[in-house]
C-alpha cells in the first residue's frame, strides 16, 4: 500500500516535523501515463485541479494530459502561474465578472457556462473587448437520470434538483443568445461521483444522445462533449482502481457511434488519490470503556476527507522501536483502535475501530489515497496546530 520511497522518508523524518504529506511523483507519473494509454487517442484528458492543485502535483501530470479544468479565478492564475502554455477550460458554478475577466485576460478561451445569466454576462465581456478569436463555450446540462444510472453514487452532481447546470429547457433557451463571440463548442454534463466503468459508460451514452438530439433540434454543431469526471475510488479498497481499460475501450465504441464528437474526461480524484500519504506520529494511545483510542498529531483539521465522506481512511503502521521514557510505553495488541486527532470534537476521527496486531505510543502512521481532496479541503486554522510538511519525491 506504502511504496518504499515514501516509507523511507516517513521512517527517517524528525517527530517535531510531523505530520506531514508525502507525494511520490513517480508513481503518479505512471498511473497517469497508464491513464492516458487506455483512452483513445481523440478523447482529451483534462485534469480537475480542485482534487489537489499543488505544483508539483500539476507539472508531473502536464505531459499526459490535454489541458486543466480550473473553477475559480484563483485556480486559474495558479495554474497559470504553476505549467504555462496548456488549454484551460473554466467550470464551477457562481462565475463572477471579475473572474470572467479574468479567464478572457489569460486566453481562455473554452468556458462551462451554468446558467443564462452566467451566458449573458460573457457575452457582454466577450463582445466589449476589441478584436479577438472567439469565444467557445460548453453548455452544462443538469441531464434527467439516463437509463443504466446507478442509485449509489458516491456524490450526486446532476438529475434532480441542482444549483450546477441548465435544465434542458433552460439550456435551450440559451441558444438565442449564442451569438457575437460566442461560440458553442458542446455540452457539458458531470451527473456523479463515485461511479464504476460501466455506469460512467452509460451515463456518457446518454449525454452524448442528448447532445445529438439538442444540435438536430436546433439546428447546431456540437462538435464537443464532456462528460466530466467521478471515476470511482474506493476508500475501503485501496488495492483497487477504476477499470481504465474498460473504460477506454467503451469511450471508443462510442466515439464510433458519435462521428465528428471529441469526447472529453476531467478526472480528479482518481488521478491523484493514490500518490499521496499523510505520515504522523501517535503521540497517545489510552483505554476508554474498553476501546482503544489512538491520538495522532494532527486530524482532519489537516485531512478532512475520512469526516467529509464517512470513511475510515486506510493506513499503514510503521513500528518505531525507540522509546526513550522511563514510564510504560501504551500500546493496543491485537484490537480495534480509533484513530483520532488533536482537535477538541468527537468528530475528529481518521479510522475509526480498525483491528491492528500492535500500535504503540511513538509509532508512526502513514495514511494513504491522501493525493486528491486532503489539505485542500481542510479547515486550517482551528485550534491553530502547525500546517504540515509537504515533500515531492521524484
Amino acid at each position: 500500500m506504502i511504496t518504499p520511497p515514501v516509507a523511507a522518508l516517513a521512517a527517517r523524518l524528525p517527530a517535531g516535523r510531523l505530520p506531514a504529506y508525502v507525494h511520490d511523483l513517480a508513481a503518479l507519473d505512471g498511473h497517469a501515463a497508464a491513464v492516458r494509454a487506455a483512452l483513445p487517442r481523440a478523447v482529451e484528458l483534462y485534469y480537475a485541479v480542485k482534487a489537489n492543485p499543488a505544483a508539483e502535483i500539476l507539472a508531473a501530470l502536464a505531459p499526459h494530459v490535454s489541458g486543466f479544468e480550473v473553477s475559480s479565478g484563483g485556480e486559474l492564475a495558479h495554474v497559470r502561474a504553476s505549467v504555462p502554455g496548456l488549454p484551460l477550460a473554466f467550470g464551477g458554478p457562481g462565475k463572477t465578472e471579475e473572474e470572467l475577466l479574468l479567464a478572457l485576460d489569460a486566453g481562455v478561451r473554452r468556458f462551462h457556462v451554468e446558467s443564462e445569466r452566467e451566458l449573458r454576462l460573457l457575452a457582454a465581456l466577450a463582445d466589449g473587448r476589441p478584436g479577438g478569436a472567439p469565444v467557445d463555450v460548453l453548455l452544462r446540462v443538469n441531464l434527467p437520470a439516463a437509463p443504466g444510472d446507478p442509485g449509489g453514487a458516491a456524490l450526486t452532481m446532476g438529475g434532480g434538483p441542482s444549483p450546477f447546470g441548465l435544465d434542458p429547457r433552460a439550456a435551450a433557451a440559451c441558444v438565442p443568445l449564442l451569438r457575437g463571440r460566442l461560440r458553442l463548442r458542446g455540452v457539458h454534463a458531470h451527473l456523479a461521483s463515485g461511479l464504476d466503468a460501466p455506469s460512467q459508460l452509460a451515463v456518457a451514452a446518454a449525454v452524448a444522445g442528448w447532445a445529438r438530439e439538442f444540435g438536430d433540434r436546433h439546428g447546431l454543431a456540437v462538435p464537443e462533449v464532456c462528460v466530466g469526471g467521478g471515476m470511482a475510488v474506493d476508500y475501503t479498497r485501496p488495492r483497487s482502481r477504476f477499470d481504465w481499460t474498460a473504460y477506454g475501450q467503451g469511450l471508443a465504441a462510442l466515439a464510433a457511434e458519435h462521428p465528428g464528437v471529441t469526447f472529453r474526461v476531467e478526472p480528479g480524484r482518481s488521478l491523484t488519490a493514490y500518490c499521496g500519504w499523510y505520515v504522523t506520529e501517535v503521540v497517545d494511545l489510552k483505554h476508554s470503556h474498553g476501546e482503544a483510542f489512538a491520538v495522532l498529531r494532527g486530524g482532519t483539521h489537516h485531512l478532512r476527507t475520512p469526516v467529509a465522506k464517512g470513511h475510515d481512511q486506510p493506513f499503514t503502521v510503521l513500528p518505531v522501536d525507540v522509546w526513550e521514557h522511563p514510564w510504560p510505553r501504551p500500546a493496543a495488541l491485537d484490537e480495534p483502535v480509533t484513530l483520532t486527532g488533536q482537535l477538541c470534537t468527537p468528530k475528529d476521527v481518521l479510522a475509526r475501530r480498525v483491528p491492528v496486531a500492535e500500535l504503540r505510543a511513538g509509532d508512526r502512521v502513514a495514511f494513504a489515497m491522501a493525493g486528491a481532496y486532503a489539505w485542500n479541503i481542510s479547515h486550517h486554522a482551528f485550534l491553530m496546530h502547525p500546517a504540515p510538511e509537504f515533500h515531492f519525491l521524484a
